[in-house]
């Protein structure tokens, strides 16, 4: 699997290993991409046909968020710099599998990996959570988040795909730190109002908060190294250096 590690000081710039990632699918090599992109709230393709898009994207920039626009589905997503998103391109076509077939792999790889890790973490999200969409993993329990968020865990992971007719790819964001839950609920609250989504600032959990390590670096390791020795991995990195890797 071809693991693709490095940083870019802009939200354009560190969108572009994506389509290198496909490509590497569409070739037959599966690829990985865990980083904590530059701080930004990303809009989805649905966002943008919202009668609110153009205002929302004014109340991110307001709360000090870029606004990008991305071409994975789902909703606006906030990162605070520490915040981590990850990317997996697997071929498509043929017996691979069906669009739910990946985000049960994705899902499962992805729990495991933080479970691994001390996490405690299931399936699902709270009411009026950020980035909706049953492809979520959220803190199990009835542990309050560090915003005050009710019984049941807040959330902390969530995924969407992107298909081609050659290959897809799986993408999402992952809460890592307990800090990064208040600033992340404080632009998703304008944002979300402005585009006439339920939120609940309380939502927002952390793999922190599920009891596994506050350390982003830690994690994307942890979950980079999941999927290259899972399912769609070979077990094997073939390490492919892109904007500012340094290892």
């Amino acid at each position: 699997m071809r693991v693709y590690r490095g940083e870019f000081a802009t939200p354009a710039a560190d969108r572009e290993p994506a389509g290198d990632l496909l490509a590497s699918a569409a070739e037959g090599v599966p690829a990985v991409r865990v980083t904590a992109p530059p701080k930004q709230v990303a809009f989805g393709r649905r966002d943008a046909r919202e009668p609110g898009f153009d205002r929302a994207k004014r109340a991110a920039r307001a709360a000090g968020f870029p606004a990008v626009e991305r071409d994975v589905g789902g909703r606006a997503v906030a990162y605070t710099g520490s915040t981590l998103s990850f990317g997996v391109a697997v071929p498509t076509g043929g017996d691979r599998g069906s669009i739910d077939s990946r985000y049960e792999t994705a899902t499962e790889t992805f729990r495991d990996a933080l479970r691994d890790l001390g996490a405690d973490v299931v399936r699902g999200e709270p009411p009026a959570a950020f980035c909706p969409g049953e492809h979520s993993l959220r803190v199990a329990g009835g542990g309050a988040t560090e915003t005050g968020g009710a019984a049941g865990g807040g959330k902390v992971a969530g995924l969407a795909q992107r298909v081609r007719a050659d290959a897809a790819l799986v993408a999402g964001v992952l809460v890592v730190s307990a800090a990064d839950a208040a600033p992340i609920a404080s632009v998703t609250e304008p944002v979300y109002d402005a585009l006439g989504l339920s939120f609940d600032p309380g939502s927002v959990g952390s793999v922190a908060d599920a009891g596994g390590p506050d350390d982003p670096d830690a994690v994307a390791r942890a979950v980079e190294t999941a999927f290259v020795e899972g399912p769609w991995g070979d077990g094997e990195r073939r390490i492919v250096r892109v904007g500012g890797a340094a290892d």
